[in-house]
């Protein structure tokens, strides 16, 4: 043994870590309880662990001795053991498990932590439960000896700037055969974690389906199971109540909410498996992390075998849950799992089975629905450009604000097209209350036409395919050409030319204006979208959308497309440039020109290439009215 390994050693936490127990230390969270619960939560993966581990090396477990989690509180030394005979850890895991957190988004949890109200929830979601038992304990000594090795070692801090690790003393290594034993000396304000009947209602509340034994250990009496250590998804739907289903949720999400939807089956036939997930009513922090790992947990007969296996795909990551197979080598890798043609079908059906049971809910309980689309939208609608096989499932789920109201179907929009509409038609930008001013909008508006207004990043992206629902195409009103010519306006009188308004030749203004942009643009029209505005921007029909070429531009991925100036034709603006080009006045055209390109950006929600000669144009023009 080394000399570092035989010695006291003091180390500084990781900075992420001082500040976390900094806010646990000083916590002002009333739900404190949930120590308690991610300390079992933490024993129950310990035993997980042995088990799967044992089955390539059985000496893990050669007592033979099944795994379990005992709870022993004793009063008069005010401390609260809470001890699993599960893997353990050895120094070094001690060191990495409990000195840092080696986890992306650290620093986002940590804000999101201090503002939020629901700090406890969000705890649990990201897993640094551990570090949740500083809120009750002064001291917390940690003493684990790794199974299949000889050496214990012992962890203790007081949640301050580091901690200490020493090798185990005989009488310390003495209790732990394997597995971990952890020691709250608790804060005089938490002595009623000491109690019994506390231990009790919060193991009933949040563990009872942990699958290990869990068993309290009074000072007095005899230790007794305290938990039903059962696998409720291999449980009968009739024996169970929504309390029941609430409770595994909580359980098995580390969640604080309520599940908004429970999907609860068994699949018999070539494979044998059973199903137990569910959708929460929450949006869990970690939902956008460049991952897109999913959070539904793996079981062969009821041994854990990895919650990384990717059991659903990464547009159904919001799923929470279990899948316990009854057919698969408990012994299977994960790199076994990639490719498994079984695991592989189970993906596709429990795929399937949860957009179904979303379908239901949505024409059973639009109410509930309408939530989890609120919390989840943007992550199903990544699946319609991912996956091919379920898009008109998804296009069917997809709830959208629209001109004519919020929360509409795709089918509702079919239902209401107007006479001679043959599209439908969608604008994408960065927020609905922007869009809803926005100039393409206004030929459709005056014609009655219901656009699709999309906000959520993800929209450029799944627009870009060519779509269509219900045999009608998506179309941008961004993009190409527009045609509202079979439509008829609402006011019929509206576009009817006077008597004796001035003609604008279109083909003077057109070549004036592509002469004053030049490489601005890709090219100049006339627009048939809009109604008062002088000017707009669109893409050609062949590049791709503006969104998302602005979108990609940010992150220096655009493929530089110019855009398409349209123009209004009936526009006092537009028509001035047609007098000022008759008058070969040069500099008002170029200045008209640039005016209605920036001003079209700017209604874009874009900022002139520049803004200085933006300003000063402007004012040219200004002073040149005051003085006409």
């Amino acid at each position: 043994m080394t000399t570092i390994d035989t010695a006291t050693v003091s180390q500084p936490f990781q900075a992420e870590v001082a500040e976390l127990l900094h806010l646990m230390v000083h916590s002002v969270y009333s739900e404190t309880d949930i120590f308690l619960r991610e300390l079992i939560s933490n024993a129950s993966d310990a035993c997980d662990k042995l088990r799967y581990e044992a089955i390539a090396n059985p000496d893990l477990i050669a007592d033979g001795a099944p795994p379990k989690i005992r709870i022993m509180p004793a009063k008069k030394a005010n401390t609260l053991s809470v001890i699993d005979s599960g893997i353990g850890m050895d120094r070094q895991e001690l060191i990495d498990n409990l000195g840092t957190i080696a986890r992306s988004g650290t620093k986002s949890f940590l804000s999101r932590l201090n503002e939020a109200k629901d700090g406890a929830g969000l705890i649990g979601q990201f897993g640094v439960g551990f570090y949740s038992a500083f809120m009750v304990a002064e001291r917390i000594v940690v003493t684990s000896r790794r199974a299949g090795t000889g050496e214990a070692f012992v962890w203790s801090s007081s949640g301050g700037a580091g901690f200490e690790i020493a090798p185990a003393s005989e009488e310390e290594a003495g209790r732990i055969g394997h597995g971990t034993e952890i020691v709250l000396h608790l804060k005089p304000d938490a002595a009623k974690y000491l109690e019994t009947y506390e231990i009790e209602r919060i193991v009933g509340a949040y563990s009872d389906n942990i699958q290990f034994p869990i068993e309290l250990v009074p000072e007095e009496g005899e230790p007794r199971q305290i938990n039903s250590a059962s696998a409720l998804w291999q449980r009968s739907k009739a024996d169970l109540k929504p309390e029941d289903y609430a409770q595994a949720y909580k359980s098995i999400a580390g969640a604080f909410d309520e599940p908004a939807m429970t999907l609860h089956y068994r699949a018999e036939g070539r494979y044998s498996y059973a199903v137990l997930l569910f959708a929460p009513s929450t949006k869990p922090f970690d939902l956008f992390e460049p991952a897109r790992k999913g959070k539904v947990k793996l079981y062969v007969r009821r041994v854990f075998i990895t919650d990384d296996a990717d059991l659903l795909p990464a547009y159904l990551r919001f799923i929470r849950g279990v899948v316990d197979s009854e057919d698969l080598p408990l012994n299977i890798s994960r790199e076994m799992l990639q490719n498994n043609p079984q695991v592989v079908a189970i993906r596709k059906a429990i795929s399937g089975r949860v957009l179904s049971e979303l379908e239901s809910l949505a024409e059973k309980d639009a109410e509930t629905f309408g939530k989890i689309w609120e919390s989840f939208g943007p992550v199903l609608k990544e699946g319609i450009y991912e996956d091919f096989e379920k898009r008109d499932h998804l296009l069917a789920l997809a709830r959208f604000d629209t001109t004519a109201g919020k929360a509409r179907t795709l089918k509702q929009y079919v239902a209401d097209l107007k006479e001679n509409q043959t599209e439908i038609y969608y604008l994408v930008g960065e927020s609905a209350e922007r869009l809803k001013s926005n100039p393409k909008l206004e030929a459709a508006r005056a014609r009655g036409i219901e656009v699709l207004l999309l906000s959520d990043p993800v929209d450029a992206f799944w627009t870009s395919g060519s779509l269509d629902f219900g045999g009608k195409p998506l179309k941008s009103l961004s993009k190409g050409d527009v045609d509202f010519s079979l439509v008829a306006p609402l006011d019929d009188k509206k576009d009817e030319p006077k008597a004796d308004e001035d003609k604008t030749d279109e083909a003077i203004v057109i070549a004036a204006v592509k002469l004053a942009l030049g490489e601005r643009v890709s090219d100049v029209r006339a627009s048939q979208r809009l109604a008062d505005s002088p000017a707009c921007l669109v893409a050609s029909k062949s590049g791709p959308d503006l969104e998302i070429e602005r979108l990609l531009s940010r992150q220096s991925r655009g493929v530089g497309a110019k855009p398409v100036l349209e123009l209004n034709m009936k526009h006092a603006l537009v028509k001035a440039i047609g007098g000022a080009q008759k008058e070969s006045h040069e500099a008002d055209v170029n200045d008209l020109s640039a005016l209605l390109f920036e001003q079209a950006q700017i209604l874009d929600g874009e900022v002139p290439d520049d803004p200085a000669a933006f300003a000063a144009r402007m004012n040219r023009l200004v002073v040149r009215g005051l003085n006409a």
